[in-house]
């Protein structure tokens, strides 16, 4: 059975989060979480990249809040289980950033 999800550290957060906002992701105010807006060429190319993003969260048992309109797919990441960020949602968004590139 795995340990329990941990939120970042202090020392994590110092390191991690400068490179995800270099990435054009921001801390939501007011939540322990992170954000980031895409947007695509089209409707189809917004569903093709959640469809990669749902398959990879799927297999880390790590889900998004998302909302989407037509070329636009808007992204929240916190980690419920820790009530905040955790490893957890810096993979998923490195992993978010490399598939909006696809």
């Amino acid at each position: 059975m795995a340990g329990k999800i941990q939120s970042l550290s202090e020392e994590e957060r110092a390191h991690l989060l400068p490179l995800l906002q270099n990435a054009q992701w921001v801390e939501v105010v007011g939540r322990d979480a992170i954000y980031k807006e895409f947007i695509f060429k089209d409707f189809n190319q917004a569903f093709g990249f959640m469809s990669r993003v749902a398959l990879q969260a799927e297999k880390m048992d790590h889900h998004p809040e998302w909302f989407n309109v037509y070329n636009k797919v808007q992204i929240t990441l916190s980690t419920h289980d820790c009530g905040g960020l955790s490893q957890r949602d810096i993979t998923l968004a490195t992993f978010i950033d490399q598939a909006s590139l696809m």
